[in-house]
C-alpha cells in the first residue's frame, strides 16, 4: 500500500511538470516554470477533497507520502545548491563573494546575538 502513496505523489509531479513546462513555453522560455510547486498545490488540493468528502487514506498509503515528504526537502536543497554553486562558478568571483559575504556575516553575529540573548 505504501506504493500508492509514491504513486499518488508521482502523478502529481508528472502533472505540475507538464504545467510548469507549458507556463515556460507561454513565457517564452524553454524551461519547467513551477512544476513542482504546481505539484505540490495538486497534491495539496487531493488531500482537501478527500477530507472534505469524509475519505481518508490507508495508513500505510500515507506512510508512504510521509516516506517522500522526509526526502523532499534535502533532495531540492541539493539539488538547488548544486545549481547555484555552478552558476556562481561560471559566472565569476562577484557571485561567489556575495555569498562568502552572506554567510561570514551571520557566523560573525552569532556571539554577539547570544550575548544580546542573556541580557
Amino acid at each position: 500500500m505504501g506504493i500508492f502513496g509514491l504513486g499518488i505523489i508521482a502523478t502529481c509531479m508528472f502533472i505540475g511538470c507538464y504545467l510548469g513546462n507549458l507556463l515556460g513555453a507561454a513565457l517564452g522560455l524553454n524551461s519547467d516554470v513551477g512544476g513542482v510547486g504546481f505539484a505540490m498545490v495538486i497534491f495539496i488540493l487531493i488531500q482537501v477533497y478527500l477530507r472534505k468528502t469524509g475519505k481518508s487514506l490507508h495508513p500505510q498509503t500515507e506512510g508512504g507520502i510521509k516516506f517522500i515528504s522526509a526526502l523532499y526537502i534535502p533532495v531540492v536543497v541539493a539539488m538547488s545548491m548544486n545549481q547555484d554553486v555552478y552558476s556562481a562558478l561560471a559566472s565569476g568571483l562577484v557571485p561567489l563573494i556575495a555569498g562568502l559575504v552572506a554567510v561570514i556575516i551571520p557566523i560573525g553575529l552569532i556571539p554577539i546575538l547570544s550575548k544580546l540573548a542573556k541580557d
